[in-house]
């Protein structure tokens, strides 16, 4: 904060507090009764006339501790710009300090299951309780809670990988992230709507869903052409490149004729956020395990 935005705070701040005490101040002195008296200020509703009675001691007493507290808060605390108050207390002084309590008790714990491998660690149910935790707090707003995916978001329950599902590469994936990129009409960027069309008849044979056959073998020498040598010439992908098996009926994207032609049309880019520095290789190691599980059950 600026030095001039700090005074200005404190101006604020402070002046609303003396403010209030110098109000309470002038309409006490203005008061004619400093006791209780029968005489009214000459309003009556319903029956009930209004006393010309001073403030009741014990609400001026209340008033002004009030605002005793308040400049107390304000100056034990960072309440006034910049200074910091004289507890010196910050947020994140207390964010630092509940953390390293964490990692004094759960620290013995991640070290046990650091030491374990990620085959062996994810039949431990103990273990899987806290990948859980993991996964729910830092996974499931992409692949969902019960790690099923969603639209251009991976299903980690089934064996279909982009990038290999063995533990090595999964941690590999969790640590670095990952970054996808369909290019628009492939490899080919001259591309009619035909051929889209074609090649849209050729993937969909694989699932039998074609309904004209002189098209999809126009889109296979198409598919060669500018497919190919990312999905591989018998298009069932290449894991090295992250390029999805096209041939299995899984699709990340949508698998309807509409949603194919829009990938093969406008392209598609994907990014999976690496947790190395948010988590660290010990939870990630944890994590690692909790995501093999989901897809061994």
């Amino acid at each position: 904060m600026t030095s001039f935005w700090s005074f200005w705070t404190s101006i604020i701040i402070l002046g609303s507090i003396f403010g209030c005490l110098w109000l309470l101040y002038i309409v006490r002195k203005s008061e004619p009764h400093k006791e209780e008296t029968d005489q009214t200020v000459g309003h009556e509703f319903d029956g009930i006339e209004e006393l010309d009675n001073p403030m009741p001691s014990w609400w001026i007493i209340m008033f002004v501790a009030s605002a005793i507290w308040g400049l107390a808060y304000a100056l034990a605390y960072p309440t006034l710009g910049n200074y910091q108050g004289f507890l010196g207390w910050s947020s994140t002084g207390q964010w630092e300090d509940e953390v390293a309590q964490a990692e004094e008790r759960y620290g013995p714990i991640f070290d046990q299951y650091a030491a374990t491998p990620v085959t062996e660690l994810a039949q431990d149910a103990e273990a899987m309780k806290v990948g859980q935790r993991l996964f729910a707090n830092n996974c499931a707003v992409c692949h969902g809670s019960a790690g099923r995916g969603a639209l251009g978001f991976p299903n980690l329950t089934d064996d279909d990988w982009l990038y290999g599902g063995d533990p090595e590469t999964i941690r590999t994936t969790l640590l670095q992230g990952r970054n996808g990129n369909m290019p628009a009409k492939g490899l080919k960027p001259d591309m009619s709507n035909d051929d889209v069309n074609d090649l849209t008849h050729y993937l969909l044979s694989f699932s039998g869903r074609t309904d004209d056959q002189e098209a999809a073998k126009r889109g296979a020498e198409m598919y060669q052409t500018a497919c190919a040598a990312c999905h591989g010439a018998d298009a069932k992908g290449m894991q090295a490149a992250g390029a999805p098996n096209l041939t299995d009926n899984i699709w990340l994207y949508g698998g309807s004729p509409a949603k194919i032609k829009q990938t093969l049309l406008y392209g598609r880019a994907g990014h999976m956020p690496a947790q190395e520095q948010a988590l660290g290789e010990q939870k990630v190691h944890i994590l690692t395990a909790y995501v093999l599980s989901l897809s061994q059950q």
